[in-house]
């Protein structure tokens, strides 16, 4: 553990806050792609306490009912053996610091442990302990503990850092609940659907569509919620980083800050994806060429795609009516997917054109249009392309092909998002080996909005 506040110097204590507000800026990023619990636990214990100076850390899950914790998680060295856990500890709740914080829920530091009678002696001596409780709501969800071989080491400063680790841990739980349970009522009614008689195909097809429409629609509400409270949360980091750094005049604390910052922005942008998949991103729409768009998308990025773009813009294309930066966003997401698919010397292909929506349609669409004219615009690459299985997931929140540290998978559902806002949808055609094509969908502005149509993005 770092020494005490109180003999440490102003320096110091600088450059602790601030790796401390590190930690936790890149934890409040990461914590969007962990995809389940377990990897939760294990990334808490060894790269999030591990890291913010506690010699150990173990992390206790609750039971179903409440009555037992087991040891899931640890680092340091009670945890030898790397990602596993031999023999894990179970704890009654109710017995033990351990068990006491569970039943009481709420956290505890204990100074002198030979001093406590509620302290269960372990394999490793220890003098000091502190214990801060996992739950959402009234339930309790498991425990953080860290011990220490010195008395008193653990204070204030600990206990307000191990608290946040809790917190932001247990708003990661609840959402994977979440997306259990939604997962579940999506199956039973994917299962349910798939046991209809063979001469209801046509309704049991509309019915399957409707039922994953819900679906993204409720985790898009979850994710919304979510998004709007942790961009609270980013606001307040992001301020005492401000803050901090005006009280900083050291290059090297600067260049902890300024990662500190960095890691801000990118959680702020992760967070406006979310609100933009939840389709409650603050759009500003105005008439625009979307040919003029998509050729400075490629025009300012082409050093950064990696692949050869082509343009096939459509001659009298349509305008239409968007936010011009959310579009910009969209088209690039769009890119950097087809050039992360292809291979070197590949080539991308950008295309527009004018489409009428007529009823009934032979496009399979992400959500059905009204009748009318849009405006296409099409990505396509010759890359490894998506397999059935992936094209069910493909605008999920959070679903990645891509291998860990590489994205967190929101910039399809982000595209999926912005469409719909902006009264378009979305296709996507695809083959293993082939390459990919995305077309996205939006609705053409009147004949009038011709006078106000500005051609340079």
């Amino acid at each position: 553990m770092p020494e005490p506040v109180a003999n440490t110097s102003r320096a110091n204590f600088n450059d602790i806050e601030t790796t401390t507000l590190r930690i936790l800026n890149g934890f409040a990023i990461d914590l969007m792609a962990i995809p389940n619990v377990e990897d939760l636990f294990w990334y808490v214990a060894q790269k999030v306490v591990g890291k913010l100076g506690f010699v150990d850390c173990v992390i206790y899950q609750a039971n179903a009912d409440q009555t037992a914790l087991t040891q899931v998680a640890a680092w340091g060295e009670k945890n030898p053996f790397g990602r596993s856990i031999v023999n894990p500890l179970v704890i009654p709740v109710g017995q033990g610091i351990t068990g006491k914080v569970a039943q009481n829920q709420e956290p505890a530091i204990i100074d002198d442990l030979l001093r406590d009678q509620n302290y269960i002696p372990d394999t490793e001596p220890a003098r000091s302990e502190i214990c801060v409780p996992l739950k959402i709501g009234d339930r309790v969800l498991g425990v953080i503990d860290s011990e220490h071989p010195n008395i008193g080491a653990f204070g204030e400063a600990e206990l307000e850092t191990l608290t946040t680790v809790a917190a932001m841990t247990s708003a990661k739980l609840a959402l994977l609940e979440e997306a259990e349970r939604s997962s579940r009522r999506y199956n039973d009614l994917v299962v349910a659907h798939s046991e209809l008689s063979a001469e209801k195909v046509n309704r049991k097809e509309l019915e399957i569509r409707l039922s994953e429409a819900r679906h993204l629609e409720s985790i898009g509400r979850l994710s919304g919620q979510f998004a709007h409270d942790f961009n609270n949360l980013l606001t307040v980091i992001s301020g005492n980083l401000e803050l901090l750094e005006a009280e900083l005049s050291n290059s090297d604390a600067l260049a902890f800050l300024q990662d500190g910052k960095n890691a801000a922005a990118r959680g702020a942008k992760l967070i406006q994806d979310m609100l933009a998949f939840s389709q409650k991103a603050r759009l500003n729409p105005e008439v625009c060429d979307l040919n003029a768009l998509a050729e400075a998308v490629c025009r300012r990025n082409e050093r950064d795609l990696g692949s050869t773009v082509e343009l096939h813009p459509a001659t009298e294309l349509w305008p239409v009516c968007l936010d011009r930066a959310a579009a910009e966003n969209a088209f690039w997401n769009l890119m950097t997917n087809a050039c992360d698919t292809a291979s070197v010397n590949d080539r991308i292909f950008i295309s527009t054109e004018n489409v009428l929506i007529e009823r009934p349609s032979s496009i399979v669409l992400s959500n059905e249009l009204e009748p009318g004219r849009y405006v296409r615009v099409g990505v396509q690459d010759l890359g490894t392309g998506i397999s059935d299985k992936d094209l069910q997931r493909i605008f999920d929140p959070f679903f990645t092909t891509k291998p860990a540290g590489s994205g967190v998978g929101l910039g399809l559902s982000m595209v999926l998002g912005f469409a719909q806002q902006s009264g378009g949808a979305v296709s996507v055609k695809s083959c293993p080996g082939q390459g990919s094509t995305f077309h996205l969908y939006f609705p053409a502005a009147p004949a009038n909005a011709h006078t106000s149509l500005t051609n340079n993005p």
